[in-house]
């Protein structure tokens, strides 16, 4: 059940935090495309944002499978550090090439910010989890 919950805390701060933090950097006119992207991607067609919250579960469990026994400010610390290296390592060295995006120094930035933020909620609501259960 652990893993579920892992899921779906990727899964959700995906779309509060991560698209929560962009949403803000589109209003400040810092990045050129809206938050929360509905275009249909491949193979399934689905939103882009569906997409990439699915992406964020399974962050989430990667994350969860790292850092769920630590304690204290080493889990939090630990969660927005991983989250922020991680995700943002794999997009910019492998991701994004294979896209065809650039890759740049604004964009490794931006992901850090925004994959800590992530990492952040995935460990907000593991919190929340975990405490519900007994």
């Amino acid at each position: 059940m652990v893993w579920f919950k892992a899921f779906v805390s990727g899964f959700l701060a995906t779309l509060i935090f991560h698209q929560g933090l962009f949403a803000l950097f589109y209003l400040g006119g810092m990045v050129p495309m809206a938050p929360f992207n509905m275009t249909p991607v491949p193979p399934f067609g689905v939103p882009a944002v569906v997409s990439l919250a699915f992406f964020g579960g399974l962050w989430g469990i990667v994350l969860w499978a790292l850092l769920g026994r630590l304690v204290g400010m080493k889990f939090w610390l630990g969660h927005v550090i991983v989250g922020a290296i991680g995700p943002t390592a794999v997009a910019m060295l492998l991701v994004f090439p294979l896209k065809g995006l650039d890759v740049s120094a604004q964009t490794w930035v931006g992901g850090l910010l925004l994959n800590g933020f992530w990492g952040l909620g995935v460990a907000i609501f593991m919190h929340l989890f975990q405490r519900r259960k007994g």
